[in-house]
Formats: C-alpha cells, sequence, structure tokens
C-alpha cells in the first residue's frame, strides 16, 4: 500500500482531554504505536485557530496518521482554547498567543503524567510562535521542530532566550511562504540561535500542500527526534 494522502497507519488512538491552570478543558488526541513504548512524544501546535488552524490541519493530522508505526513517536496533537474540530471544541476564546502559554503547559504536563518520553514540541505557522515564546518553560521539552515560522508575535528577544539554553531548534522555512521566506528568515534566525537548524525547503509554502512537501516535514521532523527510522518507508504492509 503506498503511503500518502489522508492514509492512516495502524496506532493506539486515544481521544483525550486535559485542563489549563486557568481551569478551561482542552480536547485532543494521542496517538502511539500498536507495540506501546514509543521513543519520543510530539507535542503539536496548530495554526492560527482565527483563519482555519486546528487539530485537523493536514500536517499535524498526517504525523499522528503516518508516525506512530513507521517512526515509533507518539503524536499528541490538541485544539487549543476557544478551536473547534471534528473531535470537539476547546473551551475558552482565542487568546492571541498570550493564553495559549496555559494551553501548551497543560499538553506537556500530560504527556509527563501519561510517561510519555522526550517530549518535542512541532509548531506550526501562529504554533511557533507559542512553541518559541513559551517552550523553554518546560524542562522535560528536548527542543522544538518549527514550521514556517512568521514570526509575528514571538519577538527577536523570545527567540535569542534559545541561544545556550540546551535544548535543539530545527527551523523549517518554505521557499514560497506568505510570511517570511528564507532569506529573510536565515539571517534572524543565525544571528538569535546560532545553534539553530535551519532548513530552507525549495519549492514550499506556508500551508506545505501537496504529498512531497508533506513527505519533506515529516522527514525533518523524524530527522530531529529519531533519525534511526530514516529513510521513511512510502509504502507499508498491512
Amino acid at each position: 500500500m503506498e503511503i500518502r494522502g489522508p492514509i492512516e497507519l495502524p496506532a493506539v488512538r486515544e481521544d483525550i482531554e486535559f485542563t489549563t491552570l486557568d481551569r478551561l478543558r482542552l480536547v485532543g488526541e494521542l496517538a502511539t504505536p500498536t507495540g506501546g513504548h514509543p521513543i519520543a512524544t510530539l507535542v503539536t501546535l496548530h495554526p492560527l485557530p482565527t483563519h482555519g488552524g486546528f487539530m485537523d490541519s493536514h500536517i499535524l493530522r498526517k504525523a499522528a496518521a503516518r508516525l506512530p508505526a513507521l517512526a515509533n513517536l507518539a503524536v499528541l496533537r490538541f485544539n487549543t482554547r476557544g478551536t473547534a474540530s471534528p473531535r470537539g471544541t476547546s473551551d475558552g476564546a482565542f487568546g492571541d498567543g498570550v493564553t495559549e502559554r496555559f494551553d501548551l503547559e497543560a499538553a506537556v504536563r500530560f504527556a509527563r503524567e501519561r510517561g510519555l518520553p522526550r517530549p518535542w514540541i512541532v509548531g506550526w505557522s501562529f504554533g511557533t510562535e507559542v512553541a518559541i515564546k513559551y517552550g523553554l518553560a518546560h524542562d522535560e521539552v528536548e527542543g522544538a521542530i518549527l514550521l514556517s515560522p512568521p514570526m509575528n508575535r514571538a519577538t527577536r528577544d523570545d527567540l535569542a532566550a534559545w541561544h545556550g539554553a540546551g535544548k535543539r531548534l530545527v527551523v523549517l522555512v518554505p521557499e514560497h511562504d506568505d510570511f517570511l521566506r528564507p532569506a529573510e528568515a536565515e539571517p534572524v534566525f543565525r544571528q538569535a540561535v546560532p545553534e539553530a537548524e535551519f532548513i530552507a525547503v525549495p519549492g514550499g509554502k506556508h500551508l506545505w500542500v501537496g504529498e512531497t512537501q508533506t513527505r519533506t516535514v515529516l522527514t525533518e521532523i523524524v530527522r530531529a527526534v529519531n533519525p534511526a527510522a530514516l529513510p521513511l518507508p512510502e509504502t507499508y504492509e498491512l
């Protein structure tokens, strides 16, 4: 079976809920390998909910559909406050990247309480802003992977705090991004966090549309978190 599009590979999928420090109930899904014992955990942060971002935004949905089986990863997706999806609607209202710090804290705490190993934050677009601003608050987080960072809400000071913090920062910027393209983004990241791993993706766009771009993004996530699982197979035997 060819792995592409919406195909969903075997995993243990569980509808989850957790509560923020300001007492909001957030809804989500945890996908783990069928054999148990994932090697690492992706705590995902979706794109801007006021512009259609939610836990089912396609890269995050495909990560949950494929990576437990292909790379032995746990994938935690959830709707930030006020965000709706077929899974349900999380309590509260959009906080413009400020009160979402409580959402990230609750997700990381859930992963810790469930004994999920080696958490990494994977933020996409708006999710990168939350990751940059608040990811360093969590000692157990090994690093962050930023997909299409717009750098609208996160400041250069927020970014510079990652320098020397002992956490990896992997940055994927598509060639044709709508907000921040590689030529503009690379100097910002190189100056603020010289040790950051900056990856300019030829032909890519902000929304990473198409199977080629999906595979590129998932490959770079796995390269950071579990490189032994590469190359990711393009077929799967059911």
